[in-house]
């Protein structure tokens, strides 16, 4: 009926979970059929008592006490039989719907993850819109047909089978004539489903991209105000929303053509029972009971030959949404874990040769790199902007991996360790610091999810935030907006510097994260982290001078290479960049 292979190819994916809920599935299937099998007797029932009646008719003797009887049993085991096929039914949808539900949960888990271990390229080649898109929407696609799909398909071939070998067990010709339809209907499901499939596609794409629109709009909502340019937002959104409006009613418009024409083909094999089995009735071929049974049945298979439509369409948006959806899964992270390394790290570091450049633009940020940190240092990082700081962060923490060399903790490989077990082991405060939408003590307690109350209040004064957080009304539970929009920039670096000293780990990494706090408040944050660092390895990337006054050494970059190093004292003798930045800070 449908080209089975082609259909299927996206969504064989889900038949791990077919077989995860295999035993669910044979379950709902087995009552399926007994649901069916009991919705048979009305029809037989009917189709006697039609008959029982016109015997009596015929009979010169009549007993109607007998046919009363018959009349009375018929319909009180049609009853019997109705409450209990409705009953089976109901067992079906709890068994079937509650599987979907099930892989549906298990699905958004697996989709999840696997956003997790992917690493910054993917998040930075993919729009936020687009991703959350695809585990909703495509999710909810899905779902429709492992769930209410699947159980009407089980529920039509089921029936389909009973009833059509019933049919022909007791009437075979007028059972072929009943089915010429069939093949008309089979051939037209198989045109529309190819299109339906493609317009599907096209409706799911579009809505990911009004997703990503909305998604950076809120996210931009004071710059959009700011520059006063609402109108053309709105305007731009408006075009998208017409062009989801235009996919979206060039698919409806096909879906709309499924039951019209699934009522005028059974339309049509009503017509035919009528005429054939009216012709065989008048020859006394068959009885007026056959024939009541036979519309009856026909009528039986209006809503499964119906739905045989409506079904085809969920396939084919679930197959176009799970295509969807496997284009994520199929991605690989760029980043390989580690088997693990057996030693504890004590926070040595050692680039070697090591060279990096973003693949999505061959921009070069790292150039030949060597560097030797001891454990327990601190070393201060400075240099202008896109000199390579931030990169050589990213290269520690394994955010990116280098093109060319090796780093190295401990003397070990970095890519040896265990991504869990070489993050375990490191602070880190990136450049723009980011708060989630939860009390400012969650947000610092994500540092160590250990931590008590006194552990988050002892970091926060090392961090110079604990005096902002009792002022607020809410203290510690004090509920952060998206991004921590409610707190200032400094008080946002702040805390993001509180989850890092919470951590306690053995290095420490902070980018540029000083640079919204005024020179008191930065003189308090270094004074505690001079004493908290101790026996920490410690890099400081900053631009300014007054940041790296505590640390045993400075590296000072520029284009990606390491054109400085020494202590403050040494460094502002040479002439160079960092004599300039000193004495132009120092005249500010």
């Amino acid at each position: 009926m449908l080209t089975f292979d082609k259909l299927m190819k996206a969504l064989q994916y889900l038949n791990k979970y077919f077989y995860k809920y295999r035993t669910k599935l044979f379950l709902g299937f087995l009552i399926t059929i007994v649901a069916r099998i009991f919705s048979l007797f009305a029809p037989r029932l009917i189709g006697n008592s039609l008959t029982a009646v016109e015997s009596y008719l015929k009979l010169e003797a009549k007993d109607i006490e007998f046919i009363k009887n018959i009349l009375l049993t018929n319909i009180l085991i049609i009853i019997g039989t109705t409450l209990i096929s409705g009953f089976f039914t109901f067992l079906m949808r709890q068994t079937i719907i509650n599987v979907s539900r099930f892989i549906e949960f298990d699905l958004k888990n697996e989709i999840f993850w696997h956003y997790q271990k992917l690493t910054q390229r993917f998040y930075k080649n993919n729009r936020t819109g687009d991703l959350m898109n695809r585990i909703s929407e495509d999710v909810g696609k899905v779902r429709m047909y492992v769930g209410p799909a699947f159980m009407y398909s089980i529920n039509t071939i089921s029936l389909f089978i009973i009833v059509i070998s019933y049919m022909l067990s007791i009437a075979p010709g007028l059972t072929l004539y009943t089915l010429l339809p069939l093949p008309v209907l089979s051939f037209t499901i198989y045109k529309l489903s190819k299109v339906i499939n493609i317009r599907s596609t096209l409706v799911q794409e579009v809505l990911s991209k009004m997703s990503s629109y909305a998604q950076e709009s809120f996210t931009g909502i004071s710059v959009i105000k700011s520059y006063n340019i609402q109108n053309k937002v709105f305007s731009d959104f408006e075009d998208l929303s017409e062009e989801s409006y235009l996919k979206n009613m060039s698919l409806a418009k096909l879906q709309a053509w499924f039951f019209p024409l699934m009522i005028l083909l059974i339309g049509c094999s009503n017509l035919i029972v009528i005429y054939i089995g009216g012709n065989k009735y008048i020859n006394n071929e068959i009885e007026i009971g056959v024939l009541a049974e036979f519309i009856i049945y026909v009528n039986m298979l209006t809503w499964p030959v119906a739905v045989v439509g409506w079904v085809t369409s969920i396939v084919q948006q679930a197959e176009a949404s799970q295509k969807r959806i496997n284009e994520f899964l199929k991605e690989k992270p760029d980043i390989i874990d580690g088997k693990g390394v057996k030693c504890k790290i004590n926070g040595s570091i050692e680039f070697n040769n090591v060279s990096f450049l973003y693949p999505e633009t061959n921009i070069k940020a790292i150039n030949k790199i060597n560097l030797k940190i001891p454990a327990g240092s601190t070393i201060g990082i400075i240099g202008n902007i896109g000199s390579g700081k931030t990169s050589l962060l990213d290269l520690i923490v394994r955010l990116y991996d280098p093109v060319d060399g090796i780093i190295k903790i401990d003397g070990v490989d970095i890519k040896k360790y265990s991504l869990y077990q070489l993050r375990s082991s490191i602070s880190y405060v990136p450049q723009n610091a980011f708060l989630f939408s939860e009390t400012i003590e969650s947000n610092i307690g994500y540092g160590l999810m250990s931590a008590i109350f006194k552990d988050i209040v002892e970091a926060s004064k090392k961090a110079a935030v604990h005096k902002n957080i009792i002022s607020f009304l809410e203290g510690y539970k004090t509920l952060l907006g998206e991004r921590g929009v409610t707190l200032s920039g400094g008080q946002i670096q702040r805390v993001s510097i509180a989850r890092a000293i919470i951590k306690n780990s053995k290095i420490l990494l902070l980018d540029d994260c000083l640079s919204a706090v005024d020179i008191d408040t930065e003189e308090k944050i270094l004074k505690h982290l001079k004493s908290f660092t101790k026996s920490k390895t410690t890099i400081i990337v900053s631009h300014r001078i007054s940041s790296l006054r505590y640390v045993d050494k400075i590296i000072v970059f520029e284009n990606g290479e390491i054109v400085q190093q020494g202590k403050h004292s040494d460094l502002i003798r040479v002439k160079g960049y960092y004599k300039q930045l000193f004495e132009k800070q120092n005249a500010e």
